[in-house]
């Protein structure tokens, strides 16, 4: 797809019909895996959630219920990074962000997750909203990684609205 029309259609969808299969799954983890980082670090992770029976308890445990009918039938990925790799230099913070960069680069690696899965036909929402250790005792992720997003992924069973922008130049500014 077009990277302009790709970035036009993207929308967060909160109902799907179906999730997505493994091939292509992977397929948009791999795009994932491909973004930039900090000195190459790749301290993002992925998690995966495919199981159908783990999928429903993850989204009763771990999502408030908004977010569990907004993921109904959708594969969930969890994404997370490793604490104190991306930002550090000998162990300690490399500038007063600290682990704020491992956040950072896993925004850019969910970016491209969301427009990779959007290329290949499906639609995602992420979810920020979300209990963090049951997910960790659910999915079994160790204490040394940040967990920061549940991303539901699948085929959309709904047209949502286009929400409006703010203007340019309340945004951007030249210099």
């Amino acid at each position: 797809m077009e990277f302009k029309k790709l970035i036009d259609e993207r929308r967060s969808v909160r109902r799907y019909s179906s999730g997505i299969n493994r091939e292509d799954l992977e397929k948009i983890l791999r795009a994932a895996q491909r973004a930039p980082s900090w000195g190459n670090r790749q301290a993002s992770r992925c998690y995966a959630v495919t199981d159908e029976e783990i999928v429903e308890k993850l989204r009763k445990a771990a999502l408030p219920a908004s977010n569990q009918n907004n993921s109904a039938n959708a594969v969930l990925v969890v994404t997370t990074f490793e604490k104190g790799v991306v930002g550090f230099r000998d162990g300690e913070p490399a500038n007063e962000i600290g682990d704020g960069w491992g956040a950072y680069d896993l925004g850019l690696h969910d970016a491209y997750m969301i427009l990779a899965a959007k290329d290949l036909g499906y639609d995602t929402l992420i979810m920020g909203m979300r209990d963090s250790e049951a997910i960790r005792d659910i999915i079994g992720i160790p204490e040394s990684e940040e967990i920061l997003s549940v991303i539901a992924v699948g085929k959309r069973d709904e047209e949502p609205s286009v929400r409006p922008r703010k203007e340019f130049d309340e945004v951007v500014r030249f210099i």
